[in-house]
């Protein structure tokens, strides 16, 4: 597009022949008002908050003119030809003509009542003069935005509800509440409180995201027994706060009245763990205390019966209707059902309500320890030199009862039989251990029953004769018993295993086995076997017989009896049986 443009001419004749000078021709071309003014955009979208007061900005719309803007024909003008809806006033908003600025000029924008307005706003150039200059609109959607101008109000002023007692994260009412703000934003969403009527806090007040609506709820159980209803003072307000000048509504608040209803509950035990103390070994029958439970229904007429539900050791009884634990047998602190000197029973409390309810309860019983037990000497069994000053028997007692009934012990032999103590002396080392040893110069070899009285440190104090087997044997210079030692004082004689080794000796001998006799010489059979003659074998048989009667083995407490078994190498081999009389 061109406004001006320069041009040069030249004269010349039919010849072509230049007859004057060239000259320089200026042109401009004067505009003319041939173009609309055009819209950036057809439509224009804005925002401005509800109760905005006259003057507060809304937007701008913009429109471009194609003629010479320094002239009338770019010169553009703006103006609103109509605003829909006309409420509350059909001119709630003006124009700047020049900057196209859009601007609230009336009070009363309340989105409550009108969202959006739609303005048509008409450009015309030629300075805006309507007979001559052209024109063209656009839309402007103008939207009213929220604000927190209108606090929730509750739907009545009363609400009522029910709840069982002892139960928890139950609703037990909906408050329904109105807000005419924009749905799910911060100025529509509730926030309740309870304000009074619940000290101990028993409920809170939950909103439903969806619906809005308070959700009263119970967190800690109510008891019948303690209240029966509760009036509670409840308030609600926004997530948002209210907009500067907007008052709290007094239909802000309401009450909510909440009955409890009385269920059946469990009987309970004051003290449980109950523990008491007491002697062990208390006889049969005794009334150890009463362990009665509390049923919490106190305007129910109910009755509460009592039995076992653990006794372990069956030594308890429990009365019926009152509680009362009686002992059924006799309770011993030593005990395997004793734990750390304690006894635990429960008991089950049961009332007679619909449905029936129970409870249970723990008894513990500590045993205070008497001394019923004699202590026993340790150990039952050692072994000894036959002579003096080589070693000791150091000895020592257990017992099942606790200190002060146990040990220092006191440990002393016997004054009857007197061998014990002509034999045997005991040298006390502490409180707890004593020392046993030979009183002799020499014990001949042998098993010794060695009786000892041990006294423990009770009130009265007990004692108990303990038989400690004592072998005695001889040793070597170390003080161990020696390998013969050992059979010696198993109760074979020095001679007695001289005999046998020479019966092993002939045994080895001979090449058949042939008879089997008793201790007296009985002969129990007779056979020839390779050559030997029955009188060959009635004479070896007189040769063991002579042997045996020189042994020291036989005594008054015993005798021996003698046979003779056959081997697989068909050697005869001695074989000694103890038989007790």
């Amino acid at each position: 597009m061109f406004t001006a443009c320069q041009l040069r001419a030249h004269a010349v004749d039919m010849n072509g022949n230049k007859v004057e000078n060239p000259i320089d021709l200026y042109i401009y071309v004067i505009d003319m008002n041939d173009n609309r003014p055009e819209f950036i955009n057809q439509v224009y979208n804005g925002s401005v908050d509800e109760g905005s007061k006259p003057g507060t900005y809304v937007m701008t719309v913009t429109a471009n003119d194609a003629d010479d803007g320094t002239t009338a024909n770019g010169m553009v003008r703006y103006r609103i030809v109509t605003q829909t809806p006309q409420s509350p006033s059909q001119n709630m908003f003006t124009i700047n003509s020049e900057t196209g600025d859009i601007v609230t000029v009336a009070a009363g924008l309340d989105r409550e009542k009108v969202q959006q307005y739609i303005v048509i706003v008409q450009a015309t150039d030629m300075e805006g003069n309507l007979n001559y200059g052209l024109s063209n609109t656009a839309t402007a959607i103008i939207t009213v935005t929220d604000v927190n101008d209108n606090p929730p109000e509750f739907t009545t002023s009363t609400y009522s509800g029910e709840v069982p007692e002892n139960r928890v994260e139950v609703v037990v009412a909906n408050l329904t509440v109105m807000d005419r703000d924009q749905p799910h934003s911060p100025n529509w969403n509730a926030i309740y409180r309870i304000i009074s009527g619940d000290p101990s806090g028993h409920f809170t007040i939950r909103t439903d995201p969806v619906t809005n609506e308070g959700m009263v709820t119970v967190v800690k159980a109510v008891d019948y027994e303690m209240n029966r209803a509760f009036m509670l003072t409840v308030m609600v307000s926004n997530q948002a706060p209210l907009a500067s000048g907007i008052q709290m509504s007094f239909q802000s608040t309401a009450g909510v009245t909440i009955s409890v209803t009385d269920v059946n509950e469990a009987p309970y035990f004051p003290t449980n763990h109950k523990l008491i103390r007491l002697e062990e070994g208390v006889p049969t029958g005794t009334v150890l205390t009463t362990f009665s439970a509390v049923d919490p229904d106190r305007f129910m007429q109910q009755a509460v019966r009592y039995s076992k539900l653990s006794d372990p050791a069956n030594w308890l009884n429990i009365n019926a209707t009152n509680g009362q634990i009686t002992t059924a047998a006799v309770l011993d602190r030593e005990s395997d059902y004793i734990k750390n000197n304690v006894y635990e029973a429960t008991f089950l409390a049961a009332d007679n309500g619909i449905p029936p309810a129970s409870g249970t309860g723990t008894l513990q019983i500590y045993l205070i320890d008497i001394n019923d037990n004699a202590p026993e000497l340790l150990p039952k069994e050692a072994q000894i030199c036959e002579k003096p000053n080589l070693n000791v028997i150091n000895i020592t007692a257990a017992d099942a009862d606790i200190d002060p009934n146990v040990g220092p012990f006191v440990f002393e032999l016997p004054s009857v039989p007197s061998a014990v103590r002509k034999n045997w002396t005991i040298t006390r080392l502490n409180g707890d251990y004593a020392q046993l040893s030979l009183r002799i110069m020499y014990l001949e070899a042998g098993v010794y029953d060695v009786p000892i009285i041990v006294t423990d440190s009770g009130n009265p104090p007990l004692y108990n004769t303990s038989v400690i087997k004592v072998k005695v044997c001889p040793c070597d210079e170390n003080g161990d018993c020696t390998t013969i030692g050992a059979v010696a004082a198993a109760g074979l004689g020095t001679g007695a295993i001289i005999a046998i080794l020479i019966c092993i000796i002939i045994l080895l001998n001979c090449h058949h086995c042939s008879s089997v006799w008793g201790l007296r010489g009985e002969w129990r059979g007779e056979q020839t076997v390779g050559g030997a003659t029955a009188a060959a074998a009635q004479a070896e048989l007189q040769f063991f017989r002579a042997l045996f009667a020189a042994t020291e083995y036989e005594n008054e407490n015993e005798h021996i009896n003698k046979f003779l078994k056959k081997t697989r190498s068909g050697c005869l081999m001695l074989v000694e049986t103890r038989v007790p009389r």
